[in-house]
């Protein structure tokens, strides 16, 4: 069964070869921003929907993914979608709560802390965030949750006054707020940046996944990687509203195909991926496992201080989303 399975998840994105193709009258190159490693799941993902779209709408949108950063730094991605520099490409939103609150409801520490909760949280969340983006003329196609976010350290820790002047590396409003509940200095470092940082001393501990720890080889800097599973954010990924109106029917039906295609897809390797990063991390001389019952109850109660401040900030409509989301628990 497993291997069933494995096999449907890893042919699920070319699906679309076996339909009959469009024919082509004219080609489009699309170029997809991606700011995490070509390595990472999600930029594969990322890969395969852009094969499948080319595939599918035979060859009339050519879509050629930039991992890493490549074309646009992770925090400039959205906006060049909104203002048409490039017509499609992948965020992680929460890195723009600055903006408005509620993009910062997947990054809110201890509500949702499992993939079923995360999928519940997405749910109450959905209707929402797509008005919001839609206003800021994006129009969204899929989304995929990270693996629960962990704490990485180069140092042990087992309480919050152990954290006291470590330098955090920092990629929303939520990890900076944790650093300076936690005592720790926060540094803003986009994902492709991490390596060196913590090479170089800038950075000696982050909140993140098994994934972004694996993928970027933390090892080599970092000891210990604590499994408190504060939130499992979501990359989404986002085509410019004035591009997609102007695709005509059949290849908007194509290419939102392929987006579920890849939303299941991505969802089910992000779980697959978990236990073989945490894994990946071990073989790498990490020490994985638990954090202390001191250092889960100070931070359980951090989760609480921030849950309120978003509440706080995103006002009824935040609400609504948690409301909605406690009521499927």
């Amino acid at each position: 069964m497993k291997k069933l399975t494995t096999l449907m998840a890893a042919t699920a994105l070319t699906a679309t070869a076996a339909l009959p193709a469009l024919a082509a009258s004219h080609s489009e190159k699309w170029d997809m921003p991606m700011a995490y490693s070509a390595s990472n799941f999600h930029s594969d993902v990322g890969a395969q929907f852009a094969k499948c779209v080319t595939t599918g709408t035979g060859g009339a949108i050519e879509i050629t993914t930039h991992p890493s950063g490549s074309l646009f730094a992770g925090a400039d991605i959205k906006r060049a979608i909104q203002t048409g520099q490039v017509p499609i490409g992948e965020r992680l939103l929460s890195g723009h709560q600055n903006e408005n609150a509620l993009f910062g409801f997947d990054s809110i520490p201890f509500l949702a802390t499992s993939f079923d909760d995360s999928d519940k949280l997405w749910k109450a969340a959905k209707p929402s965030i797509e008005k919001l983006l839609a206003d800021q003329n994006l129009t969204l196609l899929y989304a995929v949750a990270w693996p629960p976010q962990g704490l990485y350290f180069k140092d042990e820790v087992n309480s919050v006054a152990d954290m006291e002047g470590v330098k955090f590396r920092s990629y929303n409003n939520a990890t900076a707020r944790l650093a300076e509940l936690t005592g720790m200095l926060p540094v803003t470092i986009e994902a492709a940046e991490i390596s060196q940082a913590f090479a170089t001393g800038v950075a000696d501990s982050m909140v993140s996944s098994g994934a972004t720890g694996y993928d970027r080889k933390v090892w080599e800097s970092l000891n210990y990687f604590y499994e408190v599973d504060a939130w499992l954010p979501r990359n989404y990924v986002m085509v410019n509203s004035d591009t997609w109106a102007a695709t005509d029917e059949a290849n908007q039906n194509i290419i939102r195909g392929c987006a579920d295609l890849a939303e299941y897809t991505g969802s089910w390797r992000s779980k697959e991926y978990t236990g073989f990063t945490l894994a990946g991390l071990r073989a790498g001389g990490m020490t994985v496992g638990p954090a202390s019952d001191e250092l889960v109850g100070e931070l359980k109660a951090i989760g609480e201080t921030m849950t309120s401040e978003w509440l706080e900030a995103a006002g009824d409509e935040g609400k609504a989303i948690i409301d909605a989301f406690k009521g499927m628990q």
